[in-house]
């Protein structure tokens, strides 16, 4: 069990409109004035996805350029890009995003229902972002929203060798309708599927988020909050903004005395080099 807790703050994503939520940022400036706040609440890596001029999601190269830039100058935190979009976005568009050059990336390692929508990842999209990420030195974060996808992933491994950098760090994502529910039995049993070594967040969506949260701290792993997730902070309370979900993950990570790790420590805990 690691004696800090790495917190990823996700703070915009790809589903809530502009207008859902009046902290949603979706401009540059409120992504880098939210990045700002997030790392002093306590979060060590921020997982980003890019809106354009109109608020709509986008996997548009110069955005993304830009963000990395903008948010790499005004934090030390890991810059972690997303290749999932929108489920709409074509799959070319999404191995594309790793030109963007960001410390690290999402990696869903299988095909999941979304809702009403289907997140299409077959495997030869899924194996060709792994390779990339392994030529561009960019640390894959295996995105894991069902059992098979742990399968999955250790097919990439057994057929492509290590990540870049060497570690394998992982994210279940819980409480999305047609993937694993938000309890603290299936993480579990996610976990222990594992390879041995690898480290380990959990996200969970909307109403799960703080059960998946005491779930994961008291299983020994890592934190992943913010509006991409949830827009709510308790039933029939809004959250202020991302920074006050940092706020609580790293108020309960002190509290199972595993506080927040700073960005410096999570880029050794991932094998990231220092400084980005």
């Amino acid at each position: 069990m690691s004696a800090a807790t790495l917190i990823t703050v996700a703070p915009t994503g790809a589903e809530s409109p502009p207008q859902a939520h009046p902290a949603l940022p979706v401009t540059l400036d409120a992504v880098v004035a939210t990045a700002r706040a997030c790392q002093a609440a306590g979060a060590a890596m921020i997982h980003l996805h890019v809106r354009d001029a109109a608020g709509l999601p986008t996997l548009d190269p110069g955005l993304l350029r830009d963000t990395v830039v903008a948010v790499r100058e005004a934090t030390d935190l890991i810059v972690q890009l997303s290749t999932g979009g929108a489920v709409t976005d074509p799959l070319a568009a999404r191995l594309a995003v790793l030109d963007a050059g960001p410390d690290a990336c999402s990696l869903t390692t299988g095909t999941v229902n979304f809702g009403d929508d289907v997140f299409s990842n077959p495997w030869p999209f899924v194996a060709e972002l792994y390779q990339r990420t392994q030529a561009m030195g960019i640390l894959p974060e295996f995105e894991l929203f069902e059992l098979g996808h742990v399968t999955a992933l250790h097919r990439l491994l057994d057929t492509f060798g290590a990540p870049a950098g060497g570690h394998v760090h992982a994210d279940f994502v819980l409480g999305v309708p047609g993937g694993m529910p938000g309890t603290t039995q299936a993480l579990a049993s996610g976990i222990a599927l594992l390879p041995a070594g690898a480290t380990w967040s959990a996200t969970g969506i909307g109403r799960t988020s703080v059960p998946v949260m005491l779930g994961a701290l008291s299983l020994g792993g890592h934190l992943r909050v913010g509006m991409e997730d949830t827009l709510t902070y308790a039933p029939k309370r809004p959250v202020r903004d991302n920074a006050e979900l940092v706020e609580r993950a790293a108020r309960l990570a002190a509290e199972a005395l595993r506080p927040a790790a700073s960005p410096a420590r999570a880029r050794a805990l991932l094998g990231l080099p220092t400084g980005g």
